[in-house]
């Protein structure tokens, strides 16, 4: 489903946007701009089916690795090979209009997803029914809460039938009870014989939901291997010390 062969990303400091006047002295004065590897020859083959778990400190690689996959992005280096409709929850607002209603965006979501009209149509009532926000899937995407939101682009992801499954710390918002009702909807996922890349910095969560993990750190690939065996190599590494 998922493999990356020799994947490095590299991105430029100070690359956000800027005022015209900055980027022509950038030019003028020809000024050295550094550059960073996100992530730096990496490889891994992900098979149907497999729950995947992606760990390691901020700044480490993860929502680059997931990035890549949902084809958010393009490598700088290397092979990333993707078969079959991937949903990614990487960001709560992607996808989203927030002048929009909540019906207006299940329907712009889900066309994102590659959902057909009639695709949409058939999923409609369960997209609603599982996000449960009653009336306020009326209202502009604007007045939502963030656990609202959380559960209207959740219930998007998971009923466009997606192939391979991508969230990155979206679980982190929300209340208890629609959390289990999250990670219920995910187990029949996986039954399914769906794929699943997940992050999460809840090491409990990870055991739960994945039966494989790969550990990044700065960019480079640490460790694949079995969850608990990953999770607990990555417990024993010492905690950066903030500088004096």
């Amino acid at each position: 489903m998922i493999e990356f062969v020799g994947v490095s990303k590299l991105f430029r400091h100070g690359g956000g946007a800027k005022l015209l006047r900055s980027f022509v002295q950038d030019l003028w004065q020809r000024r050295k701009v550094g550059t960073f590897y996100a992530l730096h020859d990496v490889s891994f083959r992900l098979d149907r089916g497999e729950s995947l778990a992606i760990v390691g400190r901020n700044g480490a690689g993860k929502s680059t690795l997931l990035s890549l996959v949902a084809g958010l992005a393009q490598p700088t280096e290397g092979r990333v090979m993707v078969q079959g409709r991937v949903a990614a929850l990487l960001d709560l607002s992607s996808g989203f209009h927030f002048e929009l209603t909540g019906v207006e965006n299940v329907r712009l979501n889900a066309a994102l997803l590659g959902m057909t009209r009639k695709g949409t149509a058939q999923a409609f009532d369960e997209i609603l029914s599982f996000a449960d926000i009653g009336d306020f899937i009326h209202d502009p995407v604007r007045t939502y809460s963030t656990g609202m939101l959380m559960r209207l682009a959740f219930s998007v992801a998971i009923n466009v039938n997606p192939d391979i499954l991508v969230v990155d710390e979206v679980l982190a918002v929300g209340d208890q009870a629609f959390h289990a009702k999250c990670l219920d909807k995910i187990e029949q996922l996986k039954r399914a014989g769906r794929t699943l890349m997940f992050v999460s910095h809840s090491s409990p969560l990870v055991r739960k939901v994945c039966k494989r993990a790969l550990w990044l750190d700065h960019g480079q690939l640490i460790m694949d291997g079995i969850v608990d065996e990953v999770l607990d190599a990555y417990a024993q590494q010492p905690v950066p010390q903030a500088p004096a």
